[in-house]
């Protein structure tokens, strides 16, 4: 396939998953424009770069949806001045996209068969509090909590933007941390890769 194909393909994907669905800050919208999406996805998988899936990676983990993704960064609202994290970078597509909104970014893997340059590899529940605190933290995929080491790791008036799994329904949530503590609001249904190190503690039934 064609670069001309694959630019085809990826301003149909703006146009068609990204101003439907409430993605609307412009710079979101030109950093998804941008980022050549196909390079961060397998090879038998280039062709379905741009449709709204999940892509398989390996070891069990999957690239999220471009919608998932675009819709968490938009919410989080990044500005130019902010430093963010991305919790499940994977291949790195989210933090390419951060990148051109954010004045730095810290992409964090637990798989180093994914992580590349740059990234820090660990687990994905601990964050990355060596290169903190964050302005914002953006947990690529679903999780059914989010611990409060990573909670602890925001700045004072940082937002976090995730997706949650409640009930077995997933949505995307946003919040922030202020003097009242942190609290996650929901903002829409939508599929989201589930990632590892996430999982509520199960209580025991007698």
């Amino acid at each position: 396939m064609t670069a001309d194909r694959f630019e085809s393909m990826r301003r149909a994907m703006v146009s068609n998953q990204l101003r439907t669905t409430s993605v609307d800050d412009p710079r979101v919208v030109d950093a998804m424009a941008r980022v050549p999406r196909e390079d961060y996805v397998p090879a038998d998988r280039r062709d379905v770069a741009y449709t709204d899936i999940s892509i398989p990676l390996v070891n069990g983990r999957a690239l999220n949806s471009p919608m998932a993704t675009a819709r968490l960064i938009n919410e989080a609202g990044i500005t130019a001045s902010d430093h963010v994290l991305i919790v499940g970078a994977a291949t790195g597509y989210a933090v390419a996209v951060a990148t051109l909104l954010a004045k730095s970014v810290v992409g964090l893997e637990c798989d180093a068969a994914l992580a590349t340059a740059g990234d820090v590899v660990g687990p994905l529940e601990a964050g990355a509090a060596d290169h903190g605190p964050f302005d914002v933290i953006v947990i690529d995929g679903a999780v059914e909590e989010v611990p409060s080491a990573l909670i602890d790791q925001l700045a004072p008036g940082g937002r976090l933007a995730t997706a949650t799994i409640e009930n077995g329904v997933t949505r995307l949530a946003v919040g922030r941390r202020g003097g009242a503590g942190f609290a996650l609001s929901a903002f829409a249904d939508a599929d989201a890769v589930v990632l590892p190190g996430f999982a509520r503690p199960r209580a025991f039934v007698f």
